[in-house]
C-alpha cells in the first residue's frame, strides 16, 4: 500500500508536463509550423531590404531597376532576393514611373488567428495570408527628399 502514493505522484507529475507540453505547443505552435513562421519573417524581411534597395536605386538614377537582379551590382546591397526555402527569386514586377510590385508565396497567414499572439515582425504593410501574396509600392528617396539626379562627372567652369 505504500507503493500507490509515488505511482499517483509520478502519474501527476506527468499529467502535468504533459499538459504543460501541450499548452506551448498550442501557443508557439508545432515545430513544423514554427519553421513556417521563421520562413515567412525572412521573407517579409528580405522584402523590406529589397524595397529599402530599390528606394536607394531610385534615389541614385532617377528610375526603377530592371529587375532584381540589378540590384546586386557593388554600389547597392540587398541581402537576399530569392525565397529562403525555395531558392526561387522574388516577382518583381515595374507598375509606373515609381510605382512596383514585390510578391512571395508565404507558408502562414500574419493574421491573429484562434486567440494566438500576433507575430510583432510585422508592420501593416506587410500583412499577408497564405500563398502568393503581392505588395504594390512606390519608391521613394530614402533621404525623404525628392529624387536625386545620377552622380555625374564635375565639369569645371570655363574662365572668362
Amino acid at each position: 500500500m505504500t507503493r500507490l502514493g509515488p505511482r499517483i505522484l509520478l502519474g501527476g507529475v506527468v499529467v502535468v508536463v504533459a499538459a504543460a507540453v501541450g499548452y506551448g505547443t498550442y501557443l508557439l505552435g508545432s515545430p513544423a509550423e514554427r519553421r513556417s513562421q521563421r520562413f515567412d519573417e525572412q521573407r517579409v524581411s528580405d522584402l523590406e531590404s529589397i524595397s529599402r534597395t530599390i528606394n536607394a536605386y531610385w534615389e541614385s538614377n532617377r528610375e526603377l531597376p530592371g529587375s532584381l537582379e540589378d540590384l546586386r551590382e557593388p554600389e547597392y546591397f540587398v541581402r537576399s532576393i530569392e525565397d529562403p526555402a525555395t531558392g526561387e527569386p522574388y516577382e518583381y514586377r515595374v507598375l509606373g514611373e515609381s510605382q512596383f510590385e514585390l510578391c512571395a508565396v508565404f507558408a502562414t497567414s500574419s493574421a491573429p488567428n484562434q486567440g494566438k499572439p500576433a507575430r510583432p515582425f510585422l508592420g501593416p504593410a506587410w500583412e499577408h495570408g497564405a500563398g502568393r501574396s503581392c505588395f504594390e509600392l512606390e519608391a521613394e528617396s530614402p533621404s525623404g527628399g525628392a529624387p536625386m539626379k545620377p552622380p555625374g562627372i564635375a565639369v569645371p567652369a570655363p574662365i572668362p
